[in-house]
């Protein structure tokens, strides 16, 4: 799927965060699935995608990006809570 997006993944117990961009998030998540994304997704085990975010255009993407960087760990998990209860993958439903 080629929109630009942020996105955020997490590790199988949910405690680690990646947050992340990209144009096309089908690609992105199977370097990550692969141990071919950041060092830190490879060394830490994350890589269910638990949040994603679509943007018309990139700068906007790079924009939210930045910004939950920028933010709090409960503010990241109150997202997450907000638009995926169960913490599920996503990565399947954002495939269909």
């Amino acid at each position: 799927m080629r929109q630009p997006c942020a996105y955020i993944l997490t590790n199988r117990s949910n405690h680690l965060f990646y947050i992340g961009v990209t144009g096309d998030i089908a690609a992105r998540m199977v370097q990550h699935r692969n141990g071919q994304g950041s060092a830190h997704c490879r060394r830490y085990n994350i890589h269910k995608l638990v949040h994603a975010e679509f943007h018309a255009t990139m700068a906007d993407a790079i924009a939210r990006e930045k910004a939950l960087k920028e933010w709090h760990r409960d503010w990241k998990r109150r997202l997450v809570n907000e638009n995926n209860p169960a913490w599920t993958d996503l990565f399947d439903t954002i495939l269909s």
